[in-house]
């Protein structure tokens, strides 16, 4: 069981998940996943599945995290729901396909991907570098094609995509709010693809704790879906108003931090 500290821990944490996701249309998962497998380990809990509770955990919360900050950004007309359409059947099959070969990976594997995927998003993120728009949106082949490949990266991180969809849609032209919109939008139907292939996957799954639904971890995904949801919305209505190229180079410090004590695990 959660003590009372854990759990406020993952309170905390999932303020600021909700938060940087509905502001930046990325990092909601980027920071509930290395808190959920810290706090499983802090209570001895998760075992040889540690990671895959995790990123289990983060696809389940952001179902719910996604769908508070889609709405906010629809309200202002910061959705290319042209977009999701091209992209979201793909990403539903890419999602699924990989949350459930990620049963088979070793969760020390799945924790390597996870660091070295950090420091990559805050490395861009601290050199700030916006790709130029270089072409125009592909087609319905190519849009599926990216969604696909985003969304199966994205199974095994236990991200909405946004750190890969942003950057692509701003690449193809998008206006960089727009992207913002559109990229939170992207991230319900990754999260609801693969919260349903790793509660299928971990099924039946020894050794897990008691309260977990497959590699799902049900006090954890209460606790960050209260606060996420609740601060969502204010991010996505932020958004506009304020100065988002420092706080990403904020948000990029926090996750350099957060993937340097989970590397320092791991060694």
């Amino acid at each position: 069981m959660l003590s009372l500290a854990l759990v406020a821990v993952l309170l905390a944490f999932g303020a600021v998940a909700g938060f940087l996701a509905g502001l930046l249309g990325v990092g909601g998962g980027l920071i509930i996943v290395p808190v959920v497998a810290g706090t499983l380990t802090a209570a001895g809990l998760g075992g040889e599945h540690g990671q895959h509770l995790a990123i289990g955990t983060s696809l389940a919360v952001m179902m719910f995290t996604s769908a508070s900050s889609v709405r906010a950004h629809h309200q202002k007309g910061a959705v290319d729901w042209r977009i999701v359409r091209g992209m979201a059947p793909a990403m539903v099959l890419g999602t699924l396909a990989g949350s459930l070969v990620a049963g088979w990976i070793p969760g020390l594997a799945l924790r390597w991907f996870f660091v070295i995927y950090a420091y990559a998003v805050a490395a861009q993120m601290l050199i700030g570098r916006q790709p130029q728009a270089g072409r125009a949106l592909p087609g319905g082949a190519g849009l599926a094609a990216a969604g696909g490949g985003i969304g199966m990266i994205s199974s095994w991180v236990g991200i909405g995509g946004g750190s890969m969809s942003v950057p692509f849609l701003s690449w193809c032209g998008t206006p960089l709010h727009r992207a913002i919109g559109t990229s939170a939008a992207l991230g319900w139907p990754i999260a609801v693809a693969g919260a349903a292939g790793y509660l299928a996957g971990g099924w039946r799954a020894a050794g897990l704790p008691w309260g977990s639904l497959g590699f799902i971890y049900l006090p954890a995904t209460l606790a960050l879906t209260l606060m996420t949801v609740l601060c969502a919305p204010l991010g996505a209505r932020l958004a506009h108003r304020l100065p988002v190229a420092r706080l990403k180079k904020a948000f990029a410090l926090l996750m350099t931090v957060m993937a340097s004590e989970m590397l320092y695990r791991l060694w």
